[in-house]
Parts: structure tokens; C-alpha cells; sequence
């Protein structure tokens, strides 16, 4: 079987030598023997822009913007180091960029307006050739600015899973499932609290209440994995005794999401696509938007299961996917699953990590409302503005960045084209975690190290779609 149930054989036997791409649900969505349409070389890879109709439950349909066809768009395998070359095909009337979230490689490739990365033009096509790299689970999106448009960025179906075949892959599991999370229908609201209200792709301006503004806030009508609402599409299907990879994006544009497979614990084995030093049992993964886990489970608990939230609202509105066992029919069960913390430090070493050469404070802060009624963001006090000259890094050398958190709300924050080391969260030292998105949690401090890998510029932001929209970002440049 393909797609995202591809099994370790299949796998195998679809190495980079023929790149397929491969549909959400195991349709062949293109593959590198493709013509080119103006009679040069096939490229490896082709990624097409096209609006998609979706049916995310039964009678359903989303109307919106995904990659060749489907949602989520289409696993690209790739082996690491082995240059591959990348048709874009953009069949929307608006420009767009593709980010190829984790992987080190030139700014002007990377997918970002901020880093010169050239747009796919609209009804426009792009080409270029890349070294995949490093290897593990990427991803790939678009890095569209939405600003008040719930209908464009990462609100929409562009999205995809990619792997990269590290050049040594034991492979001790028997089966490998890629799972994204979304969510769907988005509307505006002033309160925290999810209600059913009318879209509002354009809101008006904020309204008062006892002279004080309320920023909105985006409320979703349909949570999904791989576009299907829980109890709508295909079950995961398993046997007893496997072990079965998973791969979970949080490939939402605003949204932390929590999971759990009830009589089952996930082993996670890596964060962000890169192996932990000390993989740990868990009772319930925690994804920041943009973060990734791979986590094995021992199927060992014969029956049929929801793999989903343990926030009943949310599997209510589809957060789930049915896990069945051969010949083990009736009832997808939910167990609550027991009380735990997530906490990235119980995958780390305890160790010293070498000291950083210069230490960068970046202080988050929320400092009111535009007219528009969005919450206002900060780095060091400033939003961010393209005509601020980048902040300079020497390659060669170890820059500490500590992650000062001073707003209520939470920030899974990223660094374009390089991954960097966890060394302390919220007080807690730890070593030897790579990741490219970390959660940093209110109030909270997070240090990092990393040492800039490449010339040029790097985007940092929060992955936060309305964040980032209203200035939580920060432009690196090293040298």
C-alpha cells in the first residue's frame, strides 16, 4: 500500500530513483518520468497549486487551495544528499511561496518572501533543483501571508508530508502511518471559547466593551486528520503484535494539538524529523503548530480505538481517526487517558552543553490591538518591518538564542533553514534535542543554541498564522 500507510517493503522499493508522488490516500499524484511541458528535462518532483473541493464529513465539502489535488498534499520521499530537481505549478490567480519547513538549504530556495525566496507566479510555474537534506520527517507548506483573509496561508490545504531517507535506516517497524492534523471553516470570534458563528473571512473593526478593545480570536467548525473528520473515511488498519511508525504533523495554522490511542503508548523516537538521545513512552503527544513527532506503537491491545484529543470538544468536531485490528470489528472505543505533562526535557540527555560564543535575548510581547482588532506583536520591542536591516551572525560561531516569553498566550516558534539544540526550558537544562520549532509556553524562557550552517538570511517566527501576520517575526542574516 502507498500514501501514508506506506509499509517499510513499499517503501523500499520507492526509493528517490524514481521519486513518485504520492496522493493523501495512496493515488499516484506524479512521478519523475512527467513530461516537461516545454520539451526540457523531466523534473523529479512536481507540486501543483490548484484549488480543491474537500469532503471533510459526510455531505461536508471545503472549498480550498491544496497540492496535486488532495489533503494533505502529496508524501515526496527523497534521499538524503541526492540532489533533486522541482517543478511548481501555480494554478490560482494569487502568487504563492512553498516552504520546505526543516530543510537547510539556500534562502532563495527556502520559500520565504523575507529571504528573497522568488514566488510562484500566479498561473505561473517555477522551477529549480535542490540537495535534499538533512534526513528524517519535513514537511512542506505554503509561507503565504493570510493578515484577515481566513481563506489564504496556512488556513488552506497546502500542505504535504515529506521524507528523507537517511542514507542509514534500519527500519525496525512494520508499518509507517504519516498523520497531519487541521482544521477547518475558520470564523472570528472575541471569545477563547469556540461558538458557532457565521464566517467572517473579512472582519469588521474590533468592538468595544467598556471602552477597551477585544483582539479576535479564530475558532474552527471541523478538526481533521488527512482531511477526514473522525468516523469519516478509512480506519487505520493493524494487526496484532506490529510495530507501527507513526509520523504526526500539526500542519494547523493556529492550533496546539494533544493525542492519544487509548490501552496503547506511543514511544517517540524523534522531534522536528531528528532522533531524540533518549526516546520515552508517553501516554499523550503534544504538537505546537508545525511540529512534528515520530512515535512507534507496539500493537499489543487487540480492538478498535480512537486515536484522537482527549478534548471532547475537539474529537467532537472530527480531532480523531479509527484504529481497528484485524478481525476486530464493532465500535471505535475512547478511553480518557491518564493525567500527564508534556515535556520535551524527559528525551534529552543530562549532560553540559558548551557554552554559546554570544547569547541573543529575544523578548515576545503583545502590545495591543491594530484597528483592524488583531493583536500586535513584538520582538525586543520592535514589529517587524522590512526595511529593519537583518541582525548579523558569523558562521563558525555558537550563538545562544534565550526564547523570553512575556504574553499570555503560547508561541511555537521557528528558525528557517537550520535546527538548533535545546538546552534549558522553562528552568529545566537538558541536551542533545534538535529541533526547528520549539513551544514556548506563557511566561515562560526557553534557551537554545545553534550555529548558523549557511550564507545568507533566515526568517524567525512564530508559526502562529495571526501572529506572524502581525509582526512576530525577526529576519537573520549570517555571514
Amino acid at each position: 500500500m502507498y500514501g501514508p500507510y506506506a509499509t517499510r517493503r513499499a517503501f523500499l522499493s520507492n526509493m528517490i530513483c524514481s521519486v513518485p508522488l504520492l496522493g493523501a490516500c495512496g493515488a499516484l499524484a506524479s512521478t519523475s518520468s512527467s513530461a516537461d511541458p516545454r520539451g526540457g528535462s523531466a523534473a523529479d518532483v512536481t507540486l501543483r497549486i490548484a484549488p480543491v473541493q474537500l469532503e471533510v464529513a459526510a455531505g461536508q465539502f471545503i472549498r480550498t487551495v491544496g497540492y496535486n489535488g488532495a489533503v494533505p498534499g502529496p508524501l515526496m520521499r527523497f534521499k538524503e544528499g541526492v540532489a533533486a530537481t522541482v517543478d511548481m505549478f501555480n494554478e490560482t490567480a494569487d502568487s504563492e511561496l512553498v516552504h520546505w519547513h526543516g530543510f537547510h538549504i539556500p534562502a532563495d530556495l527556502d520559500g520565504a518572501a523575507e529571504e528573497g525566496s522568488p514566488e510562484v507566479p500566479a498561473h505561473g510555474r517555477l522551477r529549480y533543483r535542490m540537495t535534499p537534506y538533512p534526513s528524517g520527517f519535513r514537511y512542506v507548506h505554503t509561507h503565504a501571508m493570510a493578515m484577515s483573509d481566513l481563506n489564504r496561508g496556512t488556513f488552506t490545504g497546502q500542505f504535504g508530508f515529506v521524507w528523507i531517507e537517511p542514507r542509514n535506516n534500519p527500519g525496525r517497524y512494520d508499518q509507517e502511518i504519516f498523520l497531519a492534523t487541521h482544521e477547518w471553516s475558520p470564523y472570528l470570534t472575541h471569545s477563547e471559547v469556540e461558538q458557532d458563528s457565521s464566517p467572517l473571512p473579512h472582519p469588521p473593526a474590533a468592538e468595544m466593551e467598556s471602552g477597551q478593545p477585544h483582539a479576535w480570536e479564530v475558532a474552527y467548525r471541523y478538526y481533521t486528520i488527512n482531511g477526514k473528520c473522525l468516523g469519516f473515511g478509512e480506519p487505520i488498519r493493524v494487526k496484532e503484535g506490529q510495530h507501527v511508525l507513526f509520523h504526526f504533523l500539526n500542519a494547523s495554522a493556529t492550533e496546539s494539538v494533544r493525542l492519544a490511542l487509548p490501552g496503547h503508548q506511543f514511544l517517540v523516537v524523534a522531534l522536528d524529523g531528528n532522533p531524540v538521545p533518549r526516546p520515552q513512552r508517553v501516554d499523550v503527544l503534544e504538537l505546537g503548530v508545525a511540529e512534528r513527532i515520530d512515535a512507534v506503537v507496539e500493537m499489543n491491545f487487540p480492538g478498535s480505538f480512537v486515536l484522537g484529543s482527549p478534548d471532547d470538544s475537539h474529537r467532537a468536531k472530527g480531532m480523531g481517526i479509527v484504529v481497528e485490528y484485524a478481525n476486530r470489528g464493532g465500535s471505535p472505543q475512547w478511553m480518557k487517558p491518564p493525567n500527564s505533562l508534556w515535556d520535551y526535557t524527559v528525551f534529552g540527555e543530562n549532560r553540559p552543553v558548551t557554552a554559546p560564543d554570544v547569547v541573543l535575548r529575544l523578548v515576545f510581547r503583545q502590545t495591543g490591538n491594530s484597528q483592524a482588532g488583531f493583536e500586535q506583536w513584538t520582538i525586543n520591542g520592535s514589529r517587524y518591518d522590512d526595511r529593519t536591516e537583518p541582525t548579523r551572525l558569523a558562521q563558525g560561531k555558537r550563538y545562544g538564542f534565550v526564547f523570553d516569553n512575556q504574553s499570555d498566550d503560547d508561541h511555537p516558534v521557528h528558525l528557517h533553514r537550520n535546527s538548533f539544540e535545546l538546552v534549558d526550558v522553562g528552568g529545566q537544562a537538558t541536551a542533545g534535542i534538535w529541533k526547528d520549532v520549539v513551544m514556548v509556553k506563557s511566561r515562560q524562557r526557553v534557551r537554545v543554541n545553534v550555529s548558523p550552517l549557511a550564507r545568507g538570511l533566515s526568517l524567525f517566527h512564530c508559526h502562529q498564522q495571526l501572529h506572524m501576520d502581525n509582526g512576530f517575526k525577526i529576519l537573520f542574516e549570517a555571514t
